[in-house]
């Protein structure tokens, strides 16, 4: 008999998510039947909360449920148990729920964000070596702790939110070491002293136009990520690129912490390198959309 999985997503501005596409596929390729389900906060604003979709997921019989921005911190009190690593990062994005209605947490973006890493960039380019890191958020957290696996000698932390970065660079030096992680008051500074920059705030995604560096603050020898992926060449890569710095995008860290997530999931195995062709393959034709549309 095939295995049946309804599985879904809640975060604001996701209409333009590929999860769906990608987990979908992975069933069917996996001999099982799902549906990933989008709930959008944004959509949903004055009618569902987080807490009552989580309700509701459950009364619904999901197998789970992917979180993202703005509730990856928020989730962890209204869950039932969390995971020691998705505990030490400080945020969610994955939601198990067991049979008997138990919700799990755990993160799978620090496990996404390594094996890209290492896949596009290589463990070399980050390992003894400073670091910027662009917002203390949610997926902020996962990087950091992704960069510390990766052996960066030195992060440093910026936000527009001054005593965030603090809170953030005080929490990770509890468990990193109190010199290898800086709260960053000059972005100028650190950016001179660093050897690549990453995005982990929102600021280049689809309804959040910009970037969170000043293009001249960009340098040829620095090598650049997003963890954005809607659009896929935001202005921070599109800009990295021209300066002729090696590049990131956030595609390789949505495809490996999706495929992560759906084998917490259903206990089954994904066929990677099938999502990483279908990711690209929906990725050339939403942004070809988007690039029209505007």
């Amino acid at each position: 008999m095939q295995r049946r999985f309804l599985v879904g997503l809640i975060g604001a501005n996701i209409g333009k998510s590929l999860s769906p596409a990608l987990h979908e596929d992975a069933f069917a390729a996996a001999g099982a039947q799902g549906y990933y389900h989008l709930m959008d906060l944004q959509v949903l604003q004055g009618r569902a909360t987080l807490e009552s979709l989580l309700v509701a997921v459950r009364t619904a019989g999901f197998a789970g449920v992917n979180v993202t921005h703005p509730v990856k911190e928020a989730v962890l009190p209204l869950l039932d148990e969390v995971s020691p690593e998705a505990r030490e990062i400080g945020a969610v994005n994955t939601v198990v729920i067991g049979r008997d209605g138990r919700t799990a947490g755990h993160n799978t973006d620090r496990t996404g964000f390594r094996r890209a890493f290492e896949e596009v960039l290589g463990g070399k380019a980050a390992a003894r070596q400073q670091v910027l890191l662009l917002g203390a958020g949610g997926a902020g957290r996962a990087v950091a702790c992704a960069l510390m696996d990766l052996g960066v000698q030195v992060l440093h932390v910026f936000d527009t939110d001054a005593a965030r970065a603090q809170t953030f660079a005080a929490d990770l030096q509890g468990r990193f070491g109190a010199d290898r992680i800086r709260a960053a008051a000059d972005l100028a500074g650190a950016a001179w002293q660093a050897a690549g920059i990453v995005n982990a705030t929102p600021i280049g995604m689809l309804g959040y136009p910009g970037m969170a560096i000043a293009p001249e603050l960009i340098d040829t020898r620095h090598w650049v990520a997003d963890v954005v992926y809607t659009p896929l060449e935001t202005q921070l890569i599109a800009t990295a690129r021209r300066k002729g710095c090696r590049v990131m995008t956030g595609g390789g860290m949505c495809v490996h912490q999706a495929a992560e997530a759906f084998r917490l999931f259903t206990g089954l195995e994904p066929d990677v390198a099938r999502m990483h062709r279908l990711f690209n393959e929906a990725c050339a034709r939403r942004d070809a959309k988007l690039a029209a549309a505007g």
